[in-house]
């Protein structure tokens, strides 16, 4: 014992929790921090929490975002020891090479309030790892109502982080990750907090049929579905376009949608274009043979015999000829479409909207039709335009005096870059709720493997993003596009593992953290506590 602690003794849990001492930083590269003897650097991993408690009752919050190996003279690296355990090496590591962590402070915690680090702790300020009452006093209790346990920190097992839903869902949010790292069910557990925690309704296109009744994990094990999981049928309800399909994977459907050809408009097609390859001036012909032809007009353009209407077009020099049979030929495809009728019987928004008014979170299988890119962009993009239309209605109403406001709804879309790419971002609905910001309570959870694919402008409306590993450059990249401060991390999202790890920044935490996700099936127990409670407890405040 020095002299230092014979007078001022630490305690045994800061001897044990102690990693290292500041020795030089700054606040916009971080802190360099030596670490003790006694800590192997390699039991530390980027992603850790820490916590450095100041000298003027400040605690500051940061993570590891590097690890190095330093030595003091340069003939340690010129001729290391042969083996790593005879005595010379044993020697130079505790006396000639040391461990050396970055840390990134990110909070500061003062007077029992958090506020984001603007300063940065003294030299020789001691720094440890995070208590489970620290990560706690940060992000709040995972059990307290309105919050969801999303997983723990690094190397902090018995730690849980409480990932806010209400904030959450306030703001558009993604899901991103290479194939192959779990998204699907990292989406699936997100959608399940909404759901037990009533943060909000959903409205869920299941292109892959993986979030109704069941799917398969990689060991082709069956893993349930939300309709399972919420087996009552008062919390979720299953639509589809593909009958059939449903029935042959034992799903239990409510709906079969079906979508008459003089629904469908101009706007629902020309989001195709890029798909279908229409010129500009096809998609411009697009409303004028809307006009001329009426409501039928998709069937009248896909008939086999003429059409006096499309005739006088052409004899009045209306529409080329060739642009005509140029569009036609492109909307042919649209006939392999099974869900597309020649009339209707029911109103398929109409139906999803009484669904969601009674607080039922909608999954739309697409069956066969998940393979079709066209048909899930056609069927997205307009059940889309036709719920947000309904939702602007109803707030704008509210904010009259007129009714309740519409309970908030997310709306879930898989290769969100089809939908929110540069040169269509600006035209379509999906565009349109990201830079909303919530102002209609309409927000989306994007999932993409590919977020480098995203218009720049949409991802930096995108309030809280969950990405596992991603190590394509314009990928990370994208991720942190309009999150400032985010250099650090970049390291860390790279060095992610493969399965059940994630970063979530954004507007849902108070600051970035990386977590080992729970597992799915640990939700079975806890939705079957809360499944009654979630029916009784529905908010009446809300309403479609």
């Amino acid at each position: 014992m020095d002299e230092f602690d014979m007078y001022f003794p630490r305690s045994k849990q800061e001897d044990i929790s102690r990693l290292g001492t500041i020795v030089s930083g700054s606040l916009s590269r971080g802190l360099e921090v030596k670490l003790s003897p006694d800590r192997p650097i390699e039991e530390l991993a980027v992603g850790r929490y820490v916590v450095v408690r100041g000298q003027s009752e400040r605690r500051f919050f940061g993570m590891i975002t590097d690890v190095i190996l330093e030595s003091r003279h340069p003939e340690v690296e010129q001729s290391p020891p042969e083996n790593p355990d005879d005595f010379i090496a044993r020697v130079y590591r505790g006396t000639l090479t040391y461990g050396r962590v970055h840390v990134t402070p990110m909070l500061v915690l003062e007077d029992g309030e958090t506020r984001p680090a603007k300063t940065v702790p003294a030299h020789f300020t001691h720094v440890h790892d995070a208590s489970p009452d620290e990560v706690a006093q940060i992000f709040g209790d995972p059990r307290a109502a309105g919050n969801f346990d999303i997983g723990t920190p690094l190397e902090m097992e018995e730690t849980h982080i409480a990932l806010d839903l209400k904030r959450f869902v306030e703001r558009s949010s993604g899901v991103f990750g290479k194939s192959g790292t779990g998204k699907t069910f990292l989406t699936r557990m997100l959608l399940a907090g909404i759901i037990l925690e009533k943060a909000a309704v959903n409205l869920i296109f299941d292109m892959h049929n993986e979030y109704g009744w069941k799917s398969q994990d990689e060991s082709k094990q069956d893993v349930k579905g939300l309709r399972q999981l919420f087996s009552s049928g008062a919390e979720v309800s299953v639509f589809t376009l593909d009958k059939d399909s449903s029935q042959r994977r034992g799903s239990k459907v409510d709906y079969t949608i079906h979508i008459g050809y003089e629904q469908l408009e101009p706007e629902d097609l020309e989001m195709l274009a890029p798909l279908f390859g229409f010129t500009d001036v096809q998609s411009n012909a697009l409303y004028m043979l809307r006009r001329r032809l009426g409501p039928a007009w998709v069937r009248r353009l896909l008939a086999e015999e003429p059409d006096e209407g499309l005739i006088a077009i052409l004899e009045n020099n209306q529409l080329h000829e060739g642009t005509l049979g140029a569009i036609k030929r492109k909307l042919s495809i649209l006939q392999r479409f099974g869900f597309l009728v020649d009339k209707a019987t029911d109103d398929p928004i109409g139906r999803i909207l009484d669904y969601l008014k009674s607080n039922k979170s909608v999954i739309l299988e697409f069956g066969r039709y998940g393979s079709a890119l066209e048909a899930y962009l056609l069927v997205a993009n307009y059940i889309t335009r036709r719920i947000h239309r309904a939702y602007v209605d109803r707030k704008e109403a509210y904010l009259g005096g007129q009714g309740q406001e519409p309970r908030p709804l997310v709306i879930t879309i898989e290769e969100a870059h089809k939908f929110l790419d540069p040169a269509i971002a600006r035209h379509t609905i999906f565009g349109t709720i990201a830079r909303e910001m919530r102002k209609y309570n309409v927000t989306l959870l994007i999932v993409d493997q590919r977020p480098s694919g995203i218009d720049p402008e949409v991802m930096s409306q995108i309030g809280t993003r969950v990405t596992a590993l991603l190590d394509e450059e314009n990928d990370i990249r994208a991720v942190f596009s309009g999150v400032s401060g985010t250099a650090a991390l970049r390291e860390v999202l790279a060095r992610l593992d493969t399965r059940q790890q994630a970063l979530i920044l954004g507007h849902a935490v108070p600051m970035p953290i990386v977590v080992r996700t729970r597992n799915y099936q640990d939700l079975y127990g806890e939705i079957a506590g809360k499944s009654v409670d979630i029916v009784s407890g529905a908010n009446a405040m809300f309403e479609i």
